[in-house]
């Protein structure tokens, strides 16, 4: 099995920060031509994701160039997350509410940025919208499941988000980001938990907090 490289790792953050809203310049984005049907499953989508305030699951990440990991992700919305990766696999991210935390244990190295200067934050923010600032660029039906393609409305050279769910019962089960530079991932969960508790001191960085996960 081939590992990720750590440039598929940095675009990571990213990926699992899943519905993101991906900043950029170019205007013109194409909405996807929805019927009433179409409509009314995406008002129901929109319903099922802002009501996600938790969620733990197994993950399984994939690179365009093969690359592949795994770990365990922590969401508690609004604004923070934690990503687990599995050794050999060197990282953690950690969301506080405020900041992202990147740390490479390899490496000794930590890295912070801003919450809302990440892609995460349309996920961990206190509203999701599938309208105004994002464009569903693309909607299709399959047997039991769903596939929506969305894009920053302003911006829709730097990169497109596709989300997998399953319809009935409607359930976040895959995504795929493509990055400015066309790099693709794509994430898949493993029998995710919605709603169930978890221990704050997850969302918390510190160096003692960057050992194996517990609650």
């Amino acid at each position: 099995m081939k590992p990720l490289s750590r440039r598929h790792m940095v675009a990571s953050l990213s990926a699992l920060a899943a519905l993101a809203a991906l900043p950029a310049r170019a205007a013109g984005v194409r909405a996807a031509p929805l019927s009433p049907q179409d409509q009314a499953t995406l008002a129901e989508v929109q319903r099922y994701l802002d009501g996600i305030h938790t969620l733990e699951s197994r993950f399984q990440q994939f690179a365009q160039d093969g690359g592949i990991a795994t770990g365990t992700i922590y969401l508690q919305r609004p604004g923070k997350m934690r990503i687990v990766y599995d050794p050999p696999t060197p990282i953690l991210i950690v969301s506080d509410g405020n900041a992202v935390y990147y740390w490479d244990s390899k490496l000794e190295q930590l890295s912070q940025i801003g919450i809302e200067d990440t892609p995460a934050w349309f996920l961990l923010r206190p509203e999701i919208k599938l309208n105004g600032d994002v464009t569903v660029t693309g909607f299709r039906r399959e047997p039991g499941v769903l596939r929506l393609a969305m894009t920053e409305t302003k911006s829709p050279d730097q990169g497109s988000l596709t989300v997998v769910m399953s319809e009935r019962p409607l359930e976040l089960r895959q995504w795929t980001v493509i990055d400015p530079q066309q790099r693709q991932i794509t994430v898949m969960l493993e029998s995710p938990q919605y709603g169930i508790p978890l221990d704050p001191n997850l969302f918390y960085w510190t160096r003692q907090s960057s050992g194996p996960a517990s609650h």
